[in-house]
């Protein structure tokens, strides 16, 4: 079922010459297929193919739309076990996590589809007119939120389904109206090319216009830059490291005409483990955060990386327990050679930092893509003079930063860059004390977790997946959930429009009966 060729709408071509190919991380070899990179001409015809589109797709029925997501997610099931083995030949992930991931997919694109027939999320906001006000008459207006225009997705290497072909970002801006084009991420192109295939054959039996769905394949420097200068082009979606993220911010803010950039980049989100709780369920949470900071060898943006606490015994006895945890579990697959190479040089570069002592490191023998899970720990002020200790580590690694006392604890958390997560390890009665710790920590995260494990996103309208920068690249949206629809769309108002020619979400009789705002009261009965 793998061609190794490009989707161009729902035409499979392959006109290059450059050739990728896949890596099978736990056997450390090169995986049977070949894939081409789409030259200019092919990402052109892409783009040119979802501008066109979009001037139809973008007035469908928020019902065919939903057909069209729920179709989606049924022809990924029906690729059945063929997908999820490709899916681990090029991941290194186990068949449960593929599986586990899959349905997270499936999920996020029947969510989706619930929103839009459901309607409130387009926020149709209505005042009507008054013509006899004084001094002035008052105008009828009528709001409600468009979409944007083609978008281009960058997949993510550590979530092959979810954060990729058809995952999150593709599902958002296929629901808010808005052709996608793919840039297949070069770890897993196999996996991608399949789950696009799923995407055309339900474009095809849903009748959805050519070129509302396409996928590429290339390196992310030639492709990734000649998509996000394209003036077709008018948002971008990319989960990935810093660099990444920034590089294609910067791009597209030098364009003549800006487009947003809507990057998910690092996040060491940091811990914050008081006194009283290590005191009452030391060994709870040493347990916990071994879990935690291995869970699918570290390659979740949401990885605890980062651990802070008081100074003392109590301190003390956990990081004894922590070690003792970790060291117990034993390690897993990397998603890539590459990725193994830069854990090895991100953990061996914040080892040689003055200061840092290596409290656990699993010592026995490993397969070669395999990462040996590592603990080490610092002081508070060697922390704050070294910001190389604060530097994301994408892997099971943590670092735990003793802090002389609360003032010092609170220095570091104001000092950090934005994060994804922020956690409070816990008593109730002993949280109070800390509320300056609290408020600093909020201004520092997008989501603040208490007595959890950062690890784990749960797809609902009221989870926050962003941050400050460089947690994200706009902290005002999340990537998870319904409301990451908001980043493909734009408020629009009509003035005085007549009310035959209005989007049916804004028509007097609300044919759609959909909640919305008339004159400042929520409510779905016609006007």
């Amino acid at each position: 079922m793998i061609t190794g060729k490009n989707y161009i709408g729902s035409q499979l071509k392959a006109a290059g010459t450059k050739i990728y190919k896949t890596i099978n991380p736990q056997l450390n070899i090169e995986n049977p297929w070949s894939f081409i990179e789409a030259t200019p001409e092919e990402i052109n015809e892409a783009v040119a193919l979802a501008n066109d589109a979009f001037k139809i797709y973008k007035n469908y029925p928020a019902q065919k739309k939903a057909d069209f997501l729920n179709a989606i997610a049924e022809e990924i099931l029906a690729l059945g076990d063929e997908l999820l083995e490709v899916y681990c030949s090029e991941s290194g992930y186990p068949k449960g996590r593929a599986e586990g991931e899959r349905g997270r997919t499936i999920f996020q694109l029947r969510t989706f589809a619930n929103m839009l027939t459901e309607g409130s999320w387009l926020e149709a906001t209505i005042d009507t007119s008054i013509p006899d006000r004084l001094p002035l008459p008052k105008d009828d207006l009528r709001k409600m939120l468009v979409p944007l225009g083609p978008v281009v997705v960058f997949g993510s290497s550590n979530f092959p389904f979810a954060f990729s072909t058809a995952g999150g970002d593709t599902a958002s801006a296929l629901a808010a109206g808005c052709p996608v084009i793919v840039k297949s991420h070069s770890m897993h192109i196999g996996t991608g090319e399949m789950v696009a295939s799923a995407v055309i054959k339900a474009a095809k039996k849903n009748n959805i216009p050519e070129g509302v769905f396409s996928n590429l394949i290339g390196s992310g420097v030639t492709l990734g830059t000649s998509l996000v200068k394209h003036p077709l082009v008018k948002a971008v979606g990319f989960t990935g490291s810093i660099n990444g993220g920034r590089a294609l911010f910067d791009l597209a803010s030098q364009r003549p005409e800006p487009i947003p950039v809507f990057a998910e980049m690092g996040s060491i989100n940091p811990v914050v483990i008081l006194p009283d709780a290590l005191e009452k369920n030391s060994k709870k949470w040493a347990a916990a955060y071994a879990g935690s900071i291995t869970l699918g060898t570290g390659q979740f943006c949401t990885n605890p990386g980062l651990l802070l606490g008081i100074k003392g015994e109590k301190l003390n006895q956990f990081i004894d327990q922590l070690a003792e945890e970790i060291e117990k579990i034993a390690p897993s697959c990397m998603l890539h050679p590459s990725i193994k190479a830069d854990f090895n040089n991100g953990k061996e570069k914040i080892q040689s930092q003055n200061g840092v002592s290596t409290v656990a490191e699993y010592k026995g023998e490993i397969a070669p893509n395999y990462a040996p899970q590592t603990i080490l720990t610092v002081d508070g002020k060697t922390f704050l003079e070294n910001p190389a200790l604060s530097h994301e580590v994408f892997g099971p690694f943590s670092i735990i930063v003793q802090c002389k006392n609360n003032e010092e604890l609170l220095t570091i958390i104001n000092k950090l860059d934005g994060q994804l997560t922020g956690t409070i390890i816990a008593e109730p009665m002993e949280l109070s004390n800390y509320n300056a710790v609290v408020d600093a920590l909020q201004n520092r995260v997008g989501r603040l977790i208490f007595n959890g494990v950062p690890t784990g996103v749960e797809v609902c309208a009221s989870m926050i997946h962003g941050g400050p920068y460089p947690a994200s690249s706009d902290s005002r949206f999340t990537a998870v959930g319904i409301h990451a629809v908001k980043r493909w769309v734009r408020p629009f108002s009509y003035q005085n429009w007549p009310d035959e020619l209005l989007p049916s979400a804004l028509q007097n009789k609300n044919p759609l009966n959909i909640t919305r705002t008339v004159n400042d009261i929520i409510t779905n009965k016609p006007i």
